[in-house]
């Protein structure tokens, strides 16, 4: 039996650590488990640990562990760190040596697209065999790469053997976000029900209700949600970003949330994104000078 399907074990825990619910995760009752059950929920532990800052306790706490699972771990925690070529050396030695690992794969998986190695992270990805979450990250790259072609083609296939997954829905969610249309409201209904029911709401949930209303064109109520998130999370980089483009969309100085996100992620793709654009306006008008009449 798949251990993370509606009947396994671990689907309570899976669902958890996916609706971003990282202390539900650290919190979980495993001592009930089986023994061939123990070591994926201990990758999951460690995973939301390292989620919620603890990355150096984790580091400590997997050293001189020789489960190819746990030596993935320490390189994702290693990488959050901002140890990147040691991460990525870790990684890309584990895909030589155990690719067929399945934690090996997602957390290595995640590590490389990290680093900006989509192709490494694909191809050891694909090695999966039935793994959603190896779906999940290889849709999300996709999204990345602008192929929402193979995004939608990734989804559908998972779906016909994963039926009502929480993962698959989020996928799909996730694809029907680019692609538009009636697939915005379709979104919106995955995402709403898990912010707004008191056990599964968690702030990853409640700004992707948010961004599911903006598309909608319901800006007051993207506003508030995203208001709501970001007083509960003042340092979620999510939510302060997705404001901040809300504020500016709606013509309201967005200066005190920039700086708030400079503050929380100085690396955020949106401000690593802002500047490239801000230096090719800068050097593009270099070209130009004004021409002031006699």
């Amino acid at each position: 039996m798949d251990p993370y399907s509606a009947e396994g074990e671990l689907v309570n825990i899976h669902n958890h650590f996916h609706q971003g619910q990282y202390q539900e995760v650290i919190d979980f009752d495993t001592s009930a488990l089986s023994s061939e059950n123990a070591l994926p929920a201990q990758v999951l532990v460690l995973r939301a640990r390292v989620a919620l800052g603890q990355a150096e306790d984790v580091i400590a706490e997997v050293q001189g562990e020789s489960e190819p699972e746990l030596v993935a771990i320490g390189a994702l925690a290693e990488y959050s760190l901002g140890k990147t070529d040691a991460a990525v050396k870790t990684i890309e030695e584990l895909a030589a040596s155990a690719g067929d690992n399945q934690a090996v794969q997602v957390v290595g998986g995640t590590v490389l697209q990290a680093a900006g190695k989509s192709e490494e992270a694909l191809a050891l990805l694909s090695q999966h065999s039935g793994s959603l979450d190896a779906v999940a990250l290889i849709t999300q790259i996709h999204l990345q790469q602008n192929r929402t072609d193979l995004a939608v083609k990734e989804v559908a296939a998972a779906r016909r053997w994963a039926q009502d997954s929480l993962l698959v829905n989020l996928a799909e969610s996730w694809v029907g976000l680019r692609l538009g249309g009636d697939k915005y409201q379709q979104a919106f209904y995955v995402f709403e029900e898990l912010a707004q029911a008191p056990s599964t709401s968690t702030v990853i949930s409640l700004v992707s209700q948010a961004v599911c209303e903006l598309h909608l064109g319901r800006v007051e109520e993207a506003q508030g949600a995203l208001e709501q998130a970001v007083q509960k999370y003042p340092d979620y980089a999510e939510a302060i970003a997705n404001l901040l483009v809300l504020t500016v969309v709606i013509g309201k100085d967005a200066t005190e949330l920039t700086n708030s996100l400079k503050k929380a992620a100085p690396e955020h793709p949106f401000l690593v994104d802002l500047e490239e654009k801000s230096a090719l306006f800068d050097k593009a008008a270099t070209k130009y000078s004004a021409k002031v009449s006699a």
